[in-house]
């Protein structure tokens, strides 16, 4: 045994949050690409038998006051909020995070324009993940708006009064890097404009803190950290404070002050409510609060020493294990700028991820020569990481 196996043993043996991976449907395969979908948690198949066979087969329409189905949206909202340093009552669940980004973005651009008609730009994460691009830039057309792309890092010397909205990732998708979420929001707000952040590639695995840094509004996904399921529902948040200001460019009937009173003029519900659209998604909806269950009892601040741990671990086999030169890590390496994932570039890293997927190794493959591992505290172990590495290296000989 290699002494980075003895040492996976060692870290396995005192790892706090080693008995939630009970709690996943798992198998022998090493599943680093929970930052592109989480394991299915066990809970998940009864409770949706139960959804379909009872609540839907049996009540039919009585499930929606009965099964509590109408106030899912913001009873699941309010489950996330922790996650995410939020107080209840300020999260809604429900459409894709495309949908609420442009809710998001739009509705700061309405704010800003409430105290400041003149402000005309939206910047944008040039790094981000192409949809938040796309829908900034239709955004942005829409609202008659300047749309000027910007590295995260050169934000704070980009800004001005014309300023409306910033659109920013916490964690880059291709290279896990961690931007700062204090004081990049703190740099918007001193500039007069209002930030909207997405938190798909940290919500679930690290500490956001959007109460504690004043954040305006924030989406994400479920799908990833959160475990959620394919294609299950986003989120949408909106501060306490700015809630009875928050003018949604889609208003639709499930946002409605009295939706069943099939009024032709609108008003908005108080609260996050607001931020619904339309019918829910119920099935996906349901398997999401589920699924949300594993997360009892944990902290957050836990899965992200051992997001930290795991990573941490994780570039220390592949020093040792990798050939010099093969492969470069472009994750930054201090804690303060990393998400849970390493990304590696390496030639022909297709073809690698390939062949590590068929020896049971899962991560992703980004064009054109990236490798990315997301590292999911709740259900990878340091055995995991070490045997991840040494299939890498084998890989690559």
């Amino acid at each position: 045994m290699s002494e980075l196996s003895v040492r996976a043993e060692k870290l396995d043996a005192v790892d706090e949050l080693a008995a939630k991976r009970a709690e996943f449907v798992l198998d022998e395969t090493v599943y680093l690409d929970g930052n592109s979908l989480g394991a299915l948690p066990a809970v998940v198949p009864g409770r949706v038998e139960d959804i379909v066979r009872r609540q839907w087969g049996e009540l039919r329409i009585r499930s929606w006051e009965e099964s509590g189905w109408w106030t899912a949206p913001e009873r699941i909202g309010d489950r996330i909020a922790p996650l995410v340093g939020a107080a209840p009552g300020q999260i809604v669940v429900g459409d894709s995070t495309s949908v609420n980004v442009f809710k998001a973005v739009v509705g700061a651009v309405r704010l800003a324009r409430l105290r400041d008609p003149e402000r005309d730009e939206i910047v944008v994460d040039a790094t981000t993940f192409p949809t938040d691009g796309y829908i900034a830039e239709s955004a942005a057309r829409m609202t008659g708006c300047a749309l000027r792309p910007v590295a995260p890092a050169d934000v704070p010397g980009a800004l001005g009064d014309r300023t409306a909205a910033v659109l920013l990732n916490h964690v880059d998708y291709r290279t896990g890097r961690l931007h700062d979420l204090p004081t990049l929001t703190a740099a918007v707000h001193g500039a007069g404009a209002y930030v909207v952040w997405d938190l798909c590639h940290s919500a679930g695995a690290l500490p956001v803190g959007l109460d504690e840094h004043g954040v305006d509004l924030a989406v994400g996904c479920t799908y990833k950290y959160l475990n959620g399921g394919p294609g299950s529902p986003a989120y949408l948040y909106v501060r306490r404070e700015l809630q009875d200001r928050f003018d949604s460019p889609l208003p639709g009937w499930n946002s409605h002050a009295e939706p069943f009173g099939m009024r032709s003029g609108y008003e908005p519900a108080p609260g996050a409510p607001r931020g619904r659209v339309g019918t829910p998604d119920i099935l996906s909806m349901l398997a999401l609060e589920a699924a949300l269950e594993v997360w009892d009892g944990v902290r957050v601040e836990a899965v992200r020493l051992k997001s930290l741990a795991l990573t941490d671990f994780f570039l220390d086999c592949v020093a040792e294990y990798v050939p010099e030169g093969r492969v470069e890590c472009l994750t930054p390496v201090p804690h303060a700028e990393r998400g849970s994932q390493i990304a590696l570039r390496c030639d022909g890293a297709g073809a690698v991820m390939k062949r590590l997927i068929e020896r049971g190794v899962v991560g992703d493959y980004r064009a054109p020569d990236v490798l990315r591992f997301g590292f999911t505290p709740l259900y990878v172990g340091f055995a995991d990481v070490e045997r991840a590495a040494r299939v890498l290296a084998e890989t690559l000989a």
